[in-house]
């Protein structure tokens, strides 16, 4: 099972560290996160070494749809109502600013970027696109409101974004990574402060970036509450609809829509990591309605971090662990924010001052609805009796049928039949 991204792009190899070396700031995490961090201090001239545990970009990041958007979902009437129409102005200028950078680093390379508008569409909730149209008008943005789109379903209308954009993100990384000072099959056991420790060397570091995913020391930054995992699926379908732009429903287990080389790629099937959801069956299901002369030629599925307030978390790992930092919960938007974090921590690394950072405050507050349901989630899976229990905190898992893995509902670690980690935060290699 591998992504249409994965059988059209070749990423390069690196070697594994073996020996103990010293550098300015190590980075913990080698999907696109960590090697955009790696790629601005590099330009930057900061001394820096990337490691990742398995090959680059083994992760979520192969499993991407890859649309650079700055319209992620209906967020910002949500933000304006938490924290006021300056935060929410910030973070569109944040992710603007992303977008722009992609734009002048994909002028370099050969990565199929595109000019798309984004559409954000619903099915039955015509009060919260208006909600979403009223914030953004309120911002000075030049959203448009339609009342209709080119996809086979009904919906109450959308909010649209033009002139966003798409990419091979393999093909973008392949280009981006190759002069990077990276060792791959490098798994970092053990912290000590600032140092790590490997199987084959140890690396001591002034500062020290995890760009994990999900953040993996438990006893900092409460990162276990703060987050949760939820899965999507997507199949790549030949002889489908050719659209004009990207579309995705801003109900999180909805459907999404792209184009890539031929293909539809289509979305969705969500659910909470550990929980049952419609997974490809829902995909193929609708598709033999809406396209039935397609063909099924490529099915993969990603897994999300989701932050408390749909804000990803950027910065200080927590309070009390100075120089080491911290970039997860990108909500599925991972391209934008992934930029977004490594603009941020480059600054943070060089010591200026960065006019968004704030926005992005790991420890800024926790006082959210989101906060009970995984605090619910993660007490009813602790008390579930199961034979198969979650390494990282002890949580019951559950069996996922569609994908053959053990998956943790309470933070989303997944494991094979025999036990191999999947996805993180159980930290195995």
């Amino acid at each position: 099972m591998e992504s249409i991204w994965q059988e059209t792009a070749q990423l390069p190899r690196f070697v594994q560290l073996d020996k103990d070396i010293r550098t300015d700031v190590l980075i913990i995490g080698g999907g696109i996160a960590g090697i955009l961090t790696a790629y601005l201090l590099h330009q930057s001239g900061i001394k820096y070494v990337l490691v990742e545990k398995n090959r680059l970009c083994s992760g979520t990041t192969q499993n991407t749809t890859a649309k650079i958007t700055c319209q992620h979902g209906l967020i910002y009437h949500k933000i304006v109502k938490s924290y006021g129409l300056e935060t929410a102005q910030r973070y569109l200028a944040a992710n603007r600013a992303a977008c722009h950078l992609y734009a002048e680093l994909c002028k370099k390379v050969d990565c199929d970027y595109e000019i798309k508008d984004n559409y954000v569409y619903s099915i039955d909730n015509r009060k919260m696109l208006e909600a979403e149209i009223e914030a953004l008008h309120k911002m000075g943005v030049s959203a448009v409101f339609c009342d209709r789109i080119n996809l086979p379903l009904q919906t109450a209308g959308a909010v649209k974004f033009p002139r966003q954009a798409q990419f091979h993100p393999l093909k973008f990384l392949a280009a981006v990574c190759k002069d990077l000072n990276i060792y791959e099959n490098t798994f970092v056991r053990e912290m000590i402060g600032t140092t790590a420790v490997t199987d084959r060397g140890r690396i001591i570091a002034d500062s020290v970036i995890a760009t994990t995913h999900f953040p993996f020391i438990n006893k900092h930054g409460s990162y276990f509450l703060k987050l949760y995992q939820h899965r999507s699926y997507v199949i790549a379908l030949e002889n489908a609809q050719s659209l004009d732009g990207m579309y995705v429903d801003e109900c999180k287990t909805g459907l999404s829509f792209r184009n890539y080389g031929g293909h539809l790629l289509l979305g969705g099937g969500g659910h909470r990591t550990g929980q049952k959801g419609g997974n490809w069956q829902e995909l193929r299901r609708f598709a033999e309605k809406a396209y039935p002369q397609a063909k099924e030629k490529f099915r993969w599925a990603a897994q999300d971090c989701m932050s408390l307030d749909d804000i990803p978390y950027i910065g200080q790992y927590a309070k009390r662990t100075h120089n080491f930092y911290v970039a997860s919960g990108f909500n599925k938007w991972g391209m934008t924010g992934a930029m977004t974090a490594a603009m941020i921590l480059n600054d943070r690394i060089l010591g200026k001052v960065n006019d968004y950072a704030d926005v992005f405050n790991p420890s800024r507050s926790i006082l959210k609805p989101q906060l009970l349901v995984n605090g619910f989630e993660a007490t009813k899976n602790l008390l579930t009796i199961s034979t198969k229990r979650c390494p990282h905190l002890g949580c019951a898992l559950k069996w996922n049928a569609a994908e053959r893995s053990w998956d943790c509902p309470c933070h989303g670690s997944r494991f094979t039949e025999d036990g191999k980690v999947l996805d993180n935060p159980a930290n195995a290699k």
